[in-house]
């Protein structure tokens, strides 16, 4: 890779997915940087899942520019692949072998020599602090363990970038911050990260920057604290209050909102005067007559971003 986007390891112009008659993805625009961790972050259906595909060469490109190391996906995809780890959606280990087998089968398609892929099964099983289940039957492991196990194979090769594909989806949370523990890791030590989620918590922990995407376009994209100072503010107040008498509620103290919007039968106010703001709607709610069922007052995340670009939530 050479010239002057030798720090971008992946770069998308007008990158277009289509199935038939449907477009998954609606010609984006995005750049991934050596060393960050790039977040996709948006609803099943987005398109997240289908940009992932495309860029480890599973799935080909419809339409647009996608290079991955500077080469272009649809003529080098074979050299690109050598130097790419994946971890897909659903668990694809084999069952009936043990852990540590597992991994030492996988180097094979990277024609590692056997001595050399023992070595690397064991650091990779230190690191994922899976040693003591080197020998396990995987059939037998957690949820948990099988997808530190998954990221850990698609380790074996020393990728330059590692794409993790909803990683912890169907994970507890005790099991869910493992896993971020170890990626976090995996930063770190300078790995180059793509990862789709639809997690807020998990994208706000580990993304350096991150595109928010809704029915295959890229709504806004940028730092995740970035977008929220940018959309929301600070401050969150949630309020359960009859629909009819929303606007009236809040009328006279529109400087200090930001915006805001209903959430089912909620109404939710962006801001960054939370304070002045839940005093002010308490005393004219008193001075109208209207009755409050629910009021709390949280700090903004991006979510709240995704509410205010789509009128949806996350989920």
């Amino acid at each position: 890779m050479s010239g002057q986007n030798n720090d971008k390891v992946v770069i998308a112009r007008g990158l277009v997915k289509r199935f038939g008659d449907f477009e998954a993805v609606k010609g984006v625009d995005f750049t991934v940087s050596r060393g960050e961790c790039f977040g996709l972050l948006g609803p099943n259906g987005a398109g997240k899942t289908s940009i992932a595909k495309m860029i480890y060469g599973f799935s080909p490109v419809t339409a647009g520019k996608l290079e991955v190391f500077g080469e272009d996906i649809m003529t080098r995809a074979r050299s690109i692949k050598s130097r790419i780890g994946v971890v897909p959606q659903e668990d694809n280990l084999d069952p009936e072998l043990s852990v540590r087998e597992n991994l030492i089968i996988y180097a094979g398609y990277f024609q590692m020599k056997r001595d050399l892929a023992g070595g690397r099964a064991d650091e990779i099983l230190a690191f994922m602090d899976l040693s003591d289940k080197s020998g396990a039957v995987v059939e037998h492991l957690s949820g948990g363990l099988k997808r530190r196990l998954t990221i850990g194979r698609a380790l074996i090769n020393q990728p330059e970038l590692l794409i993790l594909d909803e990683p912890t989806t169907g994970l507890d949370p005790y099991a869910r911050h493992l896993v971020w523990q170890r990626l976090r890791k995996l930063k770190e030590m300078g790995t180059t990260m793509l990862l789709t989620t639809h997690y807020l918590e998990e994208a706000s922990q580990l993304c350096d920057r991150l595109i928010i995407l809704h029915l295959g376009k890229i709504l806004e994209q940028g730092k995740p604290e970035e977008l929220v100072v940018r959309h929301v503010g600070q401050e969150a107040l949630e309020l359960g209050v009859n629909t009819s008498q929303r606007d009236l509620l809040i009328k006279g103290s529109e400087d200090l909102i930001r915006a805001w919007q209903t959430l089912g039968d909620d109404m939710v106010i962006y801001t960054d005067h939370g304070r002045q703001i839940a005093v002010f709607v308490a005393e004219r709610a008193a001075g109208l007559g209207i009755t409050i069922s629910y009021q709390r007052l949280r700090p903004t995340n991006l979510e709240d971003v995704f509410l205010k670009l789509t009128g949806e939530t996350l989920n």
